[in-house]
């Protein structure tokens, strides 16, 4: 199945490609366009589209003050209480406002953005980063509360 999303992607649109790959649709592929093209190349390439919080019509979102990568979680009902606290930790990191539901998330913010400050591809960018949220996914299933 194709997922798309906005370009330049940081914490959320790094967190649930991994999310998707990992539990969700293991032949998954993303396609990063950029925001004003993303509707019409969704419909155009029967992609699902995910965390572009501007249009009402995509439905894989931020909720309130929750993130994307917890509406997955909620949609493909993946209780996993350490996928659980890695929403947590992914909130904290992307939403403002949101640090304080888990003391990692600036770290993760950090990790980001300096991700993005290499000026590497999206793609490259999932390639670099999955085996770090690979490692986060471990930590929570140490730390499950």
């Amino acid at each position: 199945m194709r997922w798309i999303t906005r370009e330049n992607i940081k914490v959320d649109r790094v967190a649930c490609p991994w999310l998707i790959k990992r539990f969700v649709d293991q032949a998954a592929e993303f396609l990063f366009v950029p925001e004003g093209e993303l509707l019409e190349t969704a419909r155009r390439e029967s992609a699902t589209p995910f965390d572009a919080t501007r249009f009402s019509e995509v439905k894989l979102n931020h909720r309130g003050d929750r993130c994307t990568f917890e509406a997955i979680l909620e949609d493909f009902r993946l209780s996993d209480p350490a996928l659980q606290r890695l929403g947590r930790i992914v909130r904290a990191a992307d939403v403002k406002g949101q640090e304080a539901v888990a003391e990692e998330g600036l770290g993760l913010r950090a990790i980001a953005q300096g991700f993005g400050a290499l000026g590497l591809s999206d793609e490259e960018r999932l390639r670099r980063q999955f085996p770090m949220y690979d490692a986060l996914y471990a930590y929570a299933q140490q730390r499950v509360e």
